[in-house]
């Protein structure tokens, strides 16, 4: 979930820095793990497939930030989300990705309330809802992961959405908000 510095080069987290994210469900997150292990090894598997929502930090204090999270969840209706094909943010970023199709508004939605608040979006780049498959590999890489995945298709319902901080170097979920809903744990 790190965001991208000059030069397109990741910039790594800070103080204050909170992540918020849509994941998968377990068998979806499985499989796409595994296709991102066979392209980046395993390594990829340590931050689990997902569809970045914001990433970024609390403008003031983390809780305030973390409490409008915890609104604009509670505001929000459970939707529909599908990944088709690939796309690739190159030559600008070298990143293959998945397509969100159904559900590419509702994450926009989602993405403007969320850093309407106290918490702002790091990255060098306009938000554009994506699921990354391969990120910062060799070129051949890259368009194997996009052969490869260009006619992948998937549906599942998002019905909440994680709330993370950064913690002793690592990502963590502090929170999943149910969508239109309570906090779960």
């Amino acid at each position: 979930m790190p965001g991208i510095g000059q030069g397109g080069a990741p910039t790594l987290p800070h103080a204050g820095s909170l992540g918020v994210i849509i994941s998968l469900p377990a068998s979806l997150a499985a499989e796409l793990g595994q296709k991102r292990a066979e392209y980046a090894g395993p390594g990829a598997a340590v931050v689990p497939a997902h569809i970045t929502l914001v990433s970024g930090r609390a403008k003031d204090s983390w809780e305030a930030a973390a409490e409008h999270v915890r609104d604009v969840a509670a505001e929000c209706a459970p939707f529909k989300l599908s990944l088709r094909g690939t796309g690739t943010f190159q030559p600008v970023s070298p990143v293959v990705f998945l397509n969100v199709d159904d559900g590419a508004q509702e994450c926009a939605a989602l993405h403007d309330r969320l850093v309407r608040g106290p918490l702002e979006h790091q990255l060098a780049f306009d938000f554009h809802p994506h699921l990354t498959i391969a990120h910062y590999l060799d070129d051949d890489i890259m368009d194997q992961a996009k052969a490869e995945m260009a006619h992948f298709e998937a549906s599942f319902e998002v019905a909440s959405i994680g709330l993370f901080d950064y913690i002793e170097g690592n990502w963590a979920l502090r929170e999943e908000l149910n969508l239109g809903g309570e906090t779960r744990t």
